[in-house]
């Protein structure tokens, strides 16, 4: 039997990455509902932000491929 990595046992740091990302979109879209009420134009830097967290977050919550 093969043992599995730390990191895949360890389901406390799987829930922190997820809430972390999960923050980070929220506070990108909070961001920029915020600069769009003052007719300003949102950074670009905090669209990136947003949609890399968004990426990260469907590539974690994804079923695997491989089925067991």
């Amino acid at each position: 039997m093969k043992s599995q990595p730390q990191s895949q046992r360890d389901v406390w740091i799987y829930r922190i990455v997820v809430l972390t990302l999960g923050l980070s979109v929220l506070a990108s879209l909070i961001g920029g509902i915020l600069l769009a009420t003052q007719d300003r134009q949102p950074p670009e830097l905090l669209v990136a932000l947003g949609s890399a967290a968004v990426g990260g977050l469907a590539g974690l919550l994804a079923p695997s491929p491989i089925s067991k």
